[in-house]
């Protein structure tokens, strides 16, 4: 039996014709190709790697024969646009970031990062092994869409600001880029949030359309030259403790791919999530030390501000609750296993870094004279 078309480009068909048959009279596999739509600009190598990473595994386990061309943030969809070019089969997948579509439903968030709530590691174990990807599985048929878990940036920085924030009244009128659920905790602080695909951020900044704006982390705001034109960089994102990025497959699409193709496709965004968060752990310290370098003010977000955005974003939750069924049957479940999961952090993970934090500071002091 022939293998059906998996992706196909927008336009005429990309498949080549079946090869000969074998001996045995059935046709081998003909080939699958497609479109991915991602994101995010080409520039940022490592949130658009993981995109590339996974175009690149399947012609390599399939000996060419499932090919995934990739194409940037406007290049065919806009970034912001990519759910909806898959919901309707324009392209056949994506690979982008749940909470942009937070305005559609606040649950796609629980499949990215909420305010306050798992770091990467924590991520991954709701999703694979507390029941997370079951529960967003099913809330995303609603949408045509099947979700693979493709990425992690791991914990995010707040943000770079033009000016200096002490007090909570400082937020006020203040226009941020900010993704998700955030921007509604922002909003309860008197902050404007707007939402930004990632190569239109630097330009909003530098013209003023924005005072702030918050990326990922050190090496891609680097990248973006967000520091040009704004000097204080906060830490940490508290609303992005652990962002999951994701592949969305078109749900047709999936159901005709055959079932070792889709083994392939599951295994290649597995080793994109891996990879993802530890590239960025790897290229930050020194993006870091190069942003401070070049005059960058790194502050703290003072304990005022961090205080009253968690009250903030418990009476978020506890809004959403109340009025969206598909919220609330994701947000308790999640909510029962983060706290076990800090509890169980708090152990181990928690004081080991506290430990080594403090000896590395201690051996790298200059040791006193007499």
């Amino acid at each position: 039996m022939e293998r059906r078309s998996f992706l196909k480009k927008p336009g005429p068909d990309l498949l080549s014709a079946p090869s000969p048959r074998r001996r045995s009279g059935r046709a081998p596999s003909r080939k699958s190709s497609g479109a991915l739509a991602a994101s995010w600009p080409k520039s940022l190598d490592t949130i658009f790697g993981g995109a590339e990473l996974i175009s690149s595994a399947a012609p390599s386990a399939t000996n060419g024969k499932f090919q995934i061309q990739v194409f940037a943030a406007g290049e065919i969809v806009p970034g912001l646009q990519v759910l909806d070019a898959v919901q309707n089969a324009t392209v056949q997948c994506c690979h982008t970031a749940p909470y942009y579509f937070f305005g559609k439903d606040p649950t796609f968030a629980f499949a990215c990062a909420i305010p306050f709530g798992l770091n990467a590691r924590m991520q991954n174990a709701w999703m694979y092994h507390g029941g997370g990807l079951a529960l967003m599985r099913e809330f995303m048929k609603d949408y045509n869409v099947y979700n693979i878990p493709a990425g992690n940036t791991g914990a995010q920085m707040g943000g770079f600001f033009r000016k200096e924030l002490k007090t909570v009244a400082d937020m006020k009128g203040l226009k941020m880029r900010i993704g998700g659920s955030a921007g509604v905790v922002m909003q309860k602080l008197g902050l404007v949030p707007q939402q930004i695909a990632g190569g239109d951020i630097y330009p909003a900044l530098e013209k003023g359309t924005i005072d702030a704006a918050e990326w990922v982390g050190p090496y891609d705001d680097e990248k973006l030259g967000l520091y040009k034109v704004a000097k204080y960089y906060y830490y940490p994102g508290w609303w992005e403790g652990g962002p999951e990025l994701d592949l969305f497959v078109n749900t047709k699409a999936w159901s005709e791919l055959p079932k070792d193709y889709q083994s392939i496709l599951e295994a290649a965004c597995a080793e994109a999530n891996i990879d993802m968060v530890a590239k960025y752990d790897a290229l930050n310290p020194a993006a870091l030390r190069r942003l401070v370098a070049a005059g960058v003010q790194l502050r703290p977000f003072p304990r005022e501000i961090m205080q009253a955005s968690y009250k903030a974003a418990v009476e978020v939750y506890d809004e959403f609750a109340t009025t969206n069924a598909k919220f609330k049957k994701v947000y308790e479940p999640w909510k029962k296993f983060r706290d076990e999961e800090i509890l169980w952090f708090r152990v181990a993970e928690q004081n080991f870094d506290q430990f080594m934090a403090t000896a590395s500071q201690q051996s790298a002091a200059p040791a006193k004279k007499g």
